[in-house]
């Protein structure tokens, strides 16, 4: 039994079916609870303020959670194994308790928590509660990660899925220990048109009622309808675990319902992410990190600030800048759009969607650009290639989210909208003209993959 262990919240903003936090309230006679402002994941350029404005309001709902059981949240700034030498110093911890991420930052950092803790005689837990199953536990015969996605879901689903456990009342440290809590005014990020807020009590409200969502399968692709649970950003900072949102939809929706397999893709991306870790930085399929990228910064620019003369294309940039979040199905039109119709490597979108997206999780990110690139595993093939023109006609036929996105369009007809693939619009309107031709582009496509 230790005295006083430390338990870190990062991406498990809860203390509800936590697992790293309630194997330290069982093995401790007292936790000391705290988040850690690691400096270097707050880089201007490097991370998503929306996602940071998400993930702040998701600390305040759970030092609320905390103070309910006797507890409060000490915050710090800094390198993490400097202040847990600190803490280990001054205040005697002598267990340190983590949940496992799983990306090459996450992995280095957790590296060096470890070294400290060993150097300075105290313990070092860390245990897997992000994900439906243990990331890489689910293999082929041959012993090697699953790189087909319905192969994946087939093995996995058959698998049980722990029940989540609440927090019984523990002994919670509570003292006065310098802390930092003017770190969150410091990073704040207002944004009032923020697609979704941060707290645990916002992910429950969903949770509570999803007969809106018996419909997803059809909705879904629907970018003008609200058909999303709108849940992704709470999957990434674990405002509820992965298990509590398993168990919700299979209570309600039944245990075949679309939205359960779609969060065995999220275990399938952080699975290979976690197996295969060159996939940040690299395509998952080597050959095509030799790809002849044109790379137009001029494009490029058009493209993420919605001034391509594509109306989907356009509108679902503008919804990502105002809104940090992007409609799923616009979100594949957009990242097929830059790689191949203008040429732009996909790391390219995938760092841009990183510095937007309200839901920015590494893995996920990673996952469904190479996708979209066909350079992932299972990715879709590299001659699969959206027609924009067609998937606004297919999915926003009244082009009501284009209208709503791109107000110089709503005074024309949904007919003359889709017409403009073959019609420059009149210049009084401030809507640009196609930057491309989908087809001419699309044959160079063709043309760039079949040669490496």
């Amino acid at each position: 039994m230790y005295q006083k262990a430390l338990f870190i919240f990062r991406r498990d903003l809860r203390v509800d079916d936590n697992t790293g936090l309630i194997q330290a309230l069982h093995s401790s006679h007292t936790v000391l609870p705290c988040f850690i402002f690691d400096p270097r994941l707050l880089q201007e350029g490097r991370y998503s303020k929306n996602a940071l404005r998400f993930m702040l309001g998701s600390i305040k709902d759970l030092e609320a959670q905390l103070n309910a059981l006797g507890g409060r949240l000490y915050m710090f700034s800094g390198l993490p194994h400097e202040i847990i030498v600190k803490l280990i110093g001054e205040e005697k911890v002598d267990a340190v308790f983590v949940n496992h991420d799983y990306t090459p930052f996450s992995v280095r950092r957790d590296g060096s928590i470890s070294t400290v803790c060993a150097e300075h005689g105290s313990t070092f837990h860390q245990f897997h509660d992000a994900t439906l199953q243990v990331p890489g536990s689910v293999r082929t015969q041959q012993g090697k990660v699953y790189q087909v996605f319905t192969q994946f879901f087939r093995a996995a689903s058959k698998l049980p899925v722990e029940v989540p456990v609440p927090v019984e009342k523990g002994k919670f440290y509570n003292s006065n220990v310098p802390d930092a809590l003017d770190v969150i005014p410091e990073f704040d990020h207002n944004n009032p048109e923020l697609f979704v807020h941060g707290g645990r009590s916002n992910a429950l409200e969903v949770l509570s009622d999803l007969s809106r969502f018996m419909d997803y399968d059809r909705m879904r692709n629907i970018p003008s309808r609200m058909g999303t649970t709108g849940l992704s950003a709470h999957n990434r900072f674990g405002t509820v675990s992965i298990r509590e949102v398993y168990h919700s939809f299979r209570d309600q929706l039944g245990p075949d319902h679309t939205l359960i397999s779609e969060l065995y893709w999220r275990d399938f991306f952080i699975q290979l992410a976690a197996e295969h870790p060159r996939v940040f930085g690299q395509a998952f399929r080597e050959k095509f990190d030799g790809l002849p990228w044109d790379n137009d910064h001029a494009r490029f620019k058009a493209w993420c600030e919605g001034r391509t003369g594509f109306p989907i294309v356009d509108a679902g940039m503008r919804q990502l800048n105002v809104t940090g979040y992007m409609h799923n199905r616009v979100r594949m039109i957009v990242a097929s759009f830059l790689v191949k119709d203008l040429h732009i490597d996909w790391r390219c979108g995938e760092r841009y969607f990183a510095r937007k997206l309200v839901d920015y999780d590494p893995c996920v990110n990673n996952g469904n650009w190479q996708w979209a690139a066909s350079t992932g595993a299972d990715a879709t093939p590299y001659f699969r290639i959206f027609n924009p023109w067609l998937q606004q006609q297919k999915f926003d036929p009244e082009c009501e989210y284009i209208k709503k996105w791109v107000p110089e369009l709503r005074g024309m007809g949904p007919e003359k909208i889709h017409a403009l693939e073959e019609h420059i619009p009149a210049k009084d309107i401030g809507y640009p003209p196609a930057m491309i031709d989908h087809k001419a582009e699309k044959d160079k496509t063709l043309i760039m993959f079949r040669s490496v």
